[in-house]
């Protein structure tokens, strides 16, 4: 009898292991205590047919409430609750097949920070975003400019399409520069791993989800970056991308099943037309091209009516706030998704992270056209919940040809003024973040044929004017570059690298013009700071004349008013016309010179040239 006894314990144990060919598990981890505790795991194992098994769990506080098979049979969808009162710990799956047994850890972590008080805080007016590209700011450890195995092993600076080597460390590096600039939160383009053959310094064609790219420094590189931060009360802007992917991404090589990407017979882009979405005459063929065709022939399109892909998306964009300490989201083509899909998955995160800051990137060249798709006051039979845009029509639209058109009537200036009377489309436009340039567009100072007066004129006004302010690297130093014929938009920043001849950290080689830019930027920078009325003050603007342009930011402890004079000749200031504001004020400070203004009939601001004046009685 203890013969057998002794047997049958030896054939339960030989039967009870762990898994021989140990499936990959999305998401890789998730944490105890979250709101988000219903999760739909995708099991990738690579055994064709790993799907004829089942996946159970005894695990306290645990419970598995269903499964689903595709087309593939190396997957297993498997749907799991995880109770409020579970233990942190390793989840014992145990797989069942044949009579046999064997195990598939997956861990439950501890939430080990305070969300809206240590992470996913958000970003409001009272901050000041700066955009890198990664690849291109700074070279701070040079061990990881190759990694072994990666598909891409170019590293070429003469190249601008080969990787340069930048990476966290580099950021990390100059943090006291970007808060000189008086930089609160920082943005890079995308930096999950992209294992692509090459292009690969941009980001956006993604490989896996789940992994930080190893030329930056890996996941535990990015989670040192969000530490370093947090610490400097600095925040963490991550750039996420759910319309697409790279062609080598982990899952699009071996599809769970065929319809987790929107397939056509033949290659078919996106037409682009954002118009179809909101057009009342629009025909289906457009709709579905706008939101169903590829972005790029190298970049796959998710299915995002799909469930499980939603799913996969979204429990994706969650677990990387939790994991690396991100405050916001930069939501990369948001006009392509699924417009239901973007819906889903921004209550899904907002959910879990109220105070988070969540912001599109929509192109588009009319302020009804950005409207649509954040929170607006339209009445359409679809209303976005998104909270804010990256906001080009206020530049498109407003600021470049105010500063490139003669000005008169209705040219120059005027637009501007007439972008921001458009504001009334928004629930809240002061959640739009502004910019005068990223790696998708021409260098202002190519827009501006490098005119350093206009420059400065486009810094002062996008410090000083509503929205979250935006920078882009290297701009504050006259970095210029156009999209065509060049592409010359994403170059090295000048210090970023050992023995570079210029270094705009340290001075080194600028011209007096670069110095005189970036001191302009820090001054208003860092004023900002401090300010009351920029940071969060209401907005009033006065009708251009002349090509003179006021505004004023104000609230009940502080009045600044802004006074841009885009026109080719001095403007004299009649202070009692703007007595809306500057009633029981008698003089000014000039933020920018230092010098006092009284209010009289002889004060001239000259042409080309933006005043910021903080009032006192």
């Amino acid at each position: 009898m203890i013969k057998k006894l002794v047997v049958g314990l030896l054939i339960g144990i030989s039967t009870f292991k762990a898994y021989a060919n140990q499936p990959v598990v999305y998401p890789v981890n998730w944490w105890v205590g979250m709101k988000t505790n219903k999760l739909q795991l995708l099991f990738k194992s690579t055994d064709t047919t790993f799907s004829k098994g089942t996946i159970s769990t005894k695990y306290p506080g645990v419970s598995v409430l269903g499964s689903q098979t595709f087309e593939n049979g190396k997957y297993l969808a498997v749907d799991i609750e995880i109770e409020s009162h579970t233990q942190p710990g390793n989840v014992d799956f145990i797989y069942s097949r044949d009579n046999a047994q064997s195990h598939i850890s997956w861990l439950l972590k501890t939430r080990k920070s305070i969300p809206g008080k240590d992470f996913a805080q958000g970003i409001s007016t009272a901050d000041l975003v700066y955009l890198i590209l990664p690849d291109r700011f700074s070279n701070g450890d040079t061990t990881n400019d190759r990694v072994s195995g990666m598909r891409d092993q170019s590293l070429n600076r003469a190249d601008y399409y080969a990787r340069h080597g930048g990476d966290f460390k580099g950021v990390i590096k100059h943090l006291d520069y970007l808060q000189d600039l008086g930089v609160s939160a920082l943005w890079m383009t995308p930096v999950m791993e992209n294992d692509m053959p090459n292009r690969t310094e941009h980001g956006y064609a993604i490989t896996n989800h789940y992994k930080i790219d190893a030329r930056y420094g890996g996941n535990d590189g990015y989670r040192a970056l969000s530490d370093s931060l947090h610490r400097r009360n600095m925040k963490l802007v991550q750039d996420a991308v759910y319309n697409h992917t790279g062609t080598w991404h982990v899952l699009v090589q071996d599809l769970p099943a065929k319809d987790w990407l929107n397939q056509w017979p033949e290659y078919t882009s996106t037409s682009a037309r954002e118009q179809a979405l909101f057009d009342p005459y629009a025909s289906q063929i457009d709709k579905k091209r706008m939101s169903s065709g590829w972005f790029v022939k190298e970049m796959p399109d998710w299915n995002q009516r799909n469930a499980n892909v939603a799913n996969f998306i979204i429990e994706n964009a969650i677990w990387y706030i939790e994991e690396f300490g991100v405050d916001a989201i930069r939501l990369d083509t948001y006009m392509y998704n699924d417009l239901e899909f973007g819906n889903k998955c921004n209550a899904a995160i907002m959910n879990e992270y109220p105070q988070i800051s969540l912001f599109g990137e929509m192109m588009v060249q009319q302020t009804p056209n950005q409207a649509f798709f954040v929170q607006n006051n339209i009445n359409n039979a679809f209303t976005s919940n998104l909270p804010g845009a990256v906001d080009f029509v206020t530049l498109f639209n407003g600021l470049i040809p105010s500063l490139t058109q003669e000005q008169g009537w209705g040219t120059g200036i005027i637009h501007l003024y007439n972008v921001l009377s458009q504001d009334f489309l928004y629930k809240d436009p002061t959640r739009n973040v502004v910019l005068l340039d990223n790696h998708d567009l021409n260098r202002f100072f190519s827009v501006v044929k490098g005119d350093l007066a206009k420059q400065k004129i486009a810094y002062t006004w996008l410090l000083t004017t509503r929205g979250i302010p935006q920078l882009y690297y290297g701009s504050e130093v006259l970095m210029a570059g156009e999209i065509k014929p060049d592409g010359l938009v994403r170059l090295d920043f000048p210090g970023g690298w050992n023995n570079d001849s210029k270094n705009a950290f340290t001075g080194k080689g600028m011209s007096a013009d670069e110095v005189a830019m970036q001191q302009l930027v820090k001054k208003l920078g860092t004023y900002r700071k401090n300010s009351s009325a920029l940071k969060s003050g209401k907005l009033m603007q006065f009708t251009p004349k002349d090509g003179l342009y006021v505004y004023f930011r104000y609230n009940d402890q502080q009045t600044i008013m802004c006074v841009l004079n885009a026109s080719d000749k001095p403007r004299k200031l009649d202070f009692s016309y703007f007595n809306e504001r500057t009633n029981g004020f008698s003089r000014a400070k000039n933020i920018i010179e230092g010098t006092d203004i009284r209010f009289n009939d002889a004060t001239e601001i000259p042409a080309h040239q933006e005043w910021v004046l903080e009032l006192y009685k």
